[in-house]
């Protein structure tokens, strides 16, 4: 039976209630820093953000591939296939975690001499990162549990997962800094104790899933065949594309955050809250995404092509409904949401001129968050990576003409035309898809 509407919403509102709360926990980080006394913590919240968003989203794959892989070997009802579809990326996850501890010094300094940020908002950031540095381990490893999930079509139990990490972050943060007065450090340490727990409840969901209790009892482990050559050949191809693809999407948010940081330390503040209300929209698309990437993926493992064929189809259909709806609801309740996130005045008054690119943002980028996920579920990737390749060279061009031009106008021209770019390039490749 092929999808319908109401099966693709009723695996895609849970993902998005559970995606939704990253860039929530984001924005209330956001809010609570932008309440304090000074923007330079703000700034340095923003800073230290940027920093690990490099750090973990390079390796973003970890829950995108593993969510892919993991739906294939549902929908061809393999069991074996599943777990190797855990463990494989679980053992990157450990060591990759395991050397960003290591480095972190050198990690640090290179990362604030490229974005040089002022002296004052690089001390904030250094105290955030030097906290939060501690549980990358346990990130990476968050990522393929959740990955794992999603792919068995878990989504009551991501969503659990998701909500309890981050309203236990949220909850911290405020008490933190609130009560505590810990300023910048408070919100570090919330989101390190809310990893830890992350962490705890998502092993304790993979261990009680019924698929990891028959494999366990039917005594066959294959342990060979998770690291034979062939496999992991499928497995590196499929993560270099999605690495790329994250590089190219990190190299535009860290030249933008520099950018930000050139006009003045207030204005790095304003763009700071803009591109938190972005991430907001962005992640809302992307429970779609990842709805459409569970179905693809049991697509592809049961041979299925009408079944791929319809959930095209879904994915077209709601990208373009939320892309409208998302971009109305900013432009009638975009001076609230500005106030949620600051009182300083002088911030809230440099977000007003560029108001209008987030209303645009949901339109021009909506396509290429959702069909990422279409791409991402078949595992055929190389679209993916090609279209963001493209996207960055048409944003760095925008970036050297437009801003020397406009201003903080024109590097969110950018953004918009990164954002387009993403989206066209990837519908070009679309018909190559179907041919799968």
């Amino acid at each position: 039976m092929l999808p319908t509407h109401r099966a693709y919403l009723t695996l895609a509102i849970p993902l998005i209630l559970s995606t939704i709360t990253t860039p929530l926990l984001g924005a209330v980080d956001t809010a609570v820093i932008g309440h304090l006394s000074h923007a330079s913590f703000l700034g340095g919240v923003a800073v230290g953000t940027l920093i690990f968003n490099t750090l973990y989203w390079m390796f973003g794959f970890l829950r995108v591939s593993t969510s892919a892989f993991t739906a294939q070997a549902a929908g061809a009802q393999n069991k074996d296939q599943s777990i190797a579809a855990l463990m494989r990326p679980l053992v990157i996850a450990l060591l990759i975690g395991g050397l960003f501890i290591i480095l972190q010094k050198p990690i640090l300094l290179a990362s604030l001499q490229l974005i040089h940020p002022a002296q004052d908002v690089a001390a904030q950031a250094a105290i955030y990162f030097n906290i939060r540095i501690w549980g990358a381990p346990l990130t990476l490893v968050n990522y393929v549990l959740l990955g794992w999930l999603m792919g068995l079509s878990r989504v009551k139990a991501t969503l659990f997962l998701q909500i309890t990490m981050n309203v236990t972050n949220m909850v911290l943060a405020l008490a933190f800094t609130q009560i505590m007065q810990w300023d910048v450090a408070g919100v570090a340490s919330a989101t390190l104790i809310a990893e830890v727990l992350a962490c705890v409840l998502g092993s304790i969901l993979v261990l009680r899933s019924s698929v990891w209790r028959e494999w366990r009892q039917s005594g066959k482990k294959d342990w060979q065949d998770w690291f034979g050559a062939s496999e992991l050949k499928s497995v590196m191809a499929t993560n270099l594309d999605l690495m790329i693809r994250t590089a190219c999407l990190l190299t535009m948010f860290n030249l933008f955050t520099s950018h930000s940081a050139s006009f003045g330390t207030d204005q790095l503040a304003a763009n700071a809250i803009l591109l938190q209300i972005h991430y907001i929209m962005a992640y809302f698309f992307d429970g779609f995404a990842n709805a459409s990437s569970i179905m693809t993926g049991q697509a592809r493992g049961a041979g299925d092509r009408k079944m791929l064929q319809r959930v095209i189809h879904l994915s077209w259909f709601w990208t373009l409904l939320t892309s409208v709806v998302s971009g109305g609801l900013y432009l009638a309740l975009k001076e609230p949401l500005i106030q949620l996130f600051t009182d300083n005045a002088t911030v809230i008054s440099l977000t007003g001129p560029y108001n209008g690119w987030l209303v645009v943002f949901p339109l021009a980028a909506g396509l290429g968050l959702v069909f990422y996920g279409v791409f991402t579920g078949m595992t055929v990737t190389y679209p993916i990576r090609n279209s963001m390749l493209i996207s960055l060279v048409f944003f760095l061009a925008a970036l050297f003409w437009c801003v020397p031009h406009y201003g903080n106008h024109g590097l969110w021209l950018s953004f918009i035309i990164f954002a387009l770019g993403r989206s066209l390039f990837l519908v070009i490749y679309l018909p190559r898809l179907k041919r799968v």
